[in-house]
């Protein structure tokens, strides 16, 4: 089993999008037994004691556009003891890379998703507003995870 953890700032936009666009993909091609598939934030902005806040409704209504609907997702943020749980973290954006290796205290298992693609990061769309294109931008990203793995 291959065990993912995607990772943006705040686990509300970026990385749950991912995380559920993977899940989308691996169970309609049969696959879903050979991944565990989560998502994390860095930071604790969208905790609060202890309670992440839900996927921000912009994300949701793009995964809800596609058919996949994030109910129940709330924002939790990396541990360093995930580092023994997760084979690989895939991070959105460089900022992600330097917050996660803090956190995790190794760069070992980190990587961009673009890595998968053409490079550079995923651009936040709590800053940017396209979602639409942040989707196009992840699901690229996951489909090149797939021919990966």
């Amino acid at each position: 089993m291959i065990k993912i953890m995607f990772v943006c700032h705040g686990n509300i936009c970026r990385s749950p999008m991912a995380e559920f666009i993977l899940k989308k993909m691996v169970g309609d091609l049969g696959r879903a037994d050979e991944f565990f598939i989560s998502s994390c934030a860095t930071s604790t902005e969208e905790i609060w004691n202890g309670i992440g806040n839900p996927v921000y409704p912009p994300a949701r209504e793009e995964l809800l556009s596609h058919g996949i609907d994030p109910s129940g997702k709330r924002a939790v943020q990396l541990k360093k003891s995930d580092l023994n749980k997760y084979d690989i973290f895939i991070c959105m954006d460089r900022n992600n890379i330097r917050n996660a290796e803090r956190i995790l205290g190794s760069s070992e298992k980190l990587c961009l998703l673009k890595d998968f693609t053409c490079g550079g990061d995923v651009s936040d769309p709590w800053y940017s507003g396209d979602f639409e294109g942040v989707y196009r931008d992840i699901e690229e990203g996951c489909k090149a995870i797939l021919e990966k793995y």
